[in-house]
């Protein structure tokens, strides 16, 4: 500890996109929930989310065997991990290191019940599923769209691109930005905008 014992020195951990919206939306309630508890002296951000090499979750784990924090913040359990076992391995080392890791969206993650396994375990599983129905369902749709010649499963004119608009605000809401979204769905950011902007009027 640094001084007091009721003051702990609290870490961020933010998984991001490459061009950094997502964590921008994750930002403001990490760092709430952070000042709450404690005092940040340091933030981790990946700014490539879909690598397998996370050298900033690396360096976290790494200060945290050497006593660098005391609570680790992350925004959801998704976003600390993608896989079940990895997600369970790697709070297990935290809890080794004595760190005790709080989450924004699963309040139950910073709990010393025996309970806590398995609901990391559930959680993880829940969070990997999404994804891979996520990534089945824009798979669906881009085959329809190379079948049909369509973009998106919807058919396009001359002089205006249709949208799934559905595909993309599940995408967003699984934590991507417009830019990588749009990308996905091989569109111009402009045009995934101006649909989004349209069926919210």
């Amino acid at each position: 500890m640094n001084g007091s014992t009721s003051t702990k020195r609290i870490a961020l951990y933010l998984r991001v996109s490459s061009d950094k919206q997502t964590a921008e939306c994750q930002r403001p309630e990490c760092e709430a929930l952070a000042r709450a508890r404690g005092d940040v002296v340091v933030t981790y951000e990946e700014t490539q989310s879909a690598v397998k090499v996370r050298p900033e979750f690396q360096r976290m784990l790494a200060d945290a065997r050497r006593g660098a924090f005391d609570v680790l913040v992350i925004w959801s359990i998704d976003r600390f991990g993608r896989s079940m076992a990895g997600n369970l391995a790697d709070v297990a080392d935290l809890d080794r290191a004595g760190v005790q890791i709080v989450s924004v969206r699963e309040s139950w993650l910073d709990t010393s019940a025996p309970t806590r396994p398995l609901l990391i375990a559930i959680m993880s599983w829940v969070a990997e599923q999404e994804r891979n129905r996520l990534i089945e369902r824009t798979n669906a749709g881009m085959r329809h769209a190379r079948k049909f010649g369509t973009k998106s499963g919807k058919p396009i004119g001359r002089a205006q691109r249709f949208v799934d608009v559905a595909a993309a605000r599940n995408m967003l809401a699984q934590g991507l930005s417009q830019r990588a979204t749009a990308k996905a769905m091989g569109l111009p950011l402009g045009t995934l905008q101006r649909a989004l902007a349209r069926t919210a009027e």
